[in-house]
């Protein structure tokens, strides 16, 4: 579904991402980790058209989508949500949901914008009342929000930013659970960022590890969390737990 090939991004003479590829295949949830500073939103942003690549490029099933503006990619079918919830807190918690699908499906109905909100809302569990107040949310229910508003936008692969932030464990295990639905019943192929490890490992069916800008390691679970350098420069001394959820998870998966 997506190739990524030498992606580049530099800001004057800071190299953000330096000379990254891979390949997301459709209905695979890859895990995108690596310390604070390493280019995970700098590619996040550039698949989302955030920001144009200083070089390399990004084909989405099959066309290159590199520099393209972000209402031609949400358009395209790649839709994404935000580390930081800033929903509109004058409309409705409906009212958000239905703005998203109007405008990210490139369709401009109001008819099929609510009918996107209403599918959204009841599959991320929030009432589909449209005078809840956004309001009332609190952290789960504003990341429950993040991730409605992305899904109305029709999306076939979903930029999931650091959905666990802020959540209790019991909350943390509702979201991740979220994302696998996601993936299983809607199809939707997924790359989360994510800092919890314990969590992330039991849920992705692959993982690629950045630092300082560049790809150190990628592949499945087990083998990320334990190759060295991850473990030296980002797991520490959260290794053996994240080492026990991807043991875990090949358990349940019969691996």
């Amino acid at each position: 579904m997506l190739t990524v090939e030498g992606l580049v991004k530099r800001f004057g003479g800071f190299t953000a991402v330096n000379n990254v590829s891979f390949r997301v295949e459709q209905g695979e949830i890859l895990g995108l980790i690596g310390p604070n500073g390493s280019g995970k939103s700098t590619i996040f942003n550039m698949l989302s058209g955030t920001l144009i690549p200083t070089a390399g490029s990004i084909l989405f099933n099959g066309a290159e989508i590199a520099g393209h503006a972000p209402h031609r990619i949400i358009n395209g079918g790649i839709g994404r949500t935000f580390q930081i919830p800033r929903p509109f807190h004058r409309l409705s918690i409906f009212e958000n949901v239905a703005l998203a699908g109007y405008y990210g499906q490139g369709r401009h109905s109001r008819a099929r914008a609510d009918e996107a909100a209403e599918r959204a809302l009841a599959m991320v569990g929030l009432p589909t009342d449209r005078h809840a107040s956004v309001d009332g949310l609190g952290a789960a229910g504003l990341k429950k929000l993040e991730l409605a508003k992305a899904l109305a936008t029709g999306p076939k692969l979903l930029l999931a930013d650091e959905s666990l932030g802020g959540l209790d464990e019991h909350e943390m295990d509702q979201a991740a659970d979220m994302l696998r639905k996601i993936r299983d019943e809607l199809g939707i192929t997924i790359i989360w960022v994510e800092h919890i490890m314990g969590v992330l490992m039991r849920v992705v069916d692959r993982v690629m590890v950045l630092d300082h800008g560049e790809k150190i390691s990628e592949g499945l679970p087990s083998a990320v969390a334990s190759d060295p350098r991850v473990i030296e420069v980002y797991l520490g001394t959260d290794a053996d737990s994240s080492q026990a959820a991807a043991a875990e998870a090949r358990r349940k998966a019969g691996v």
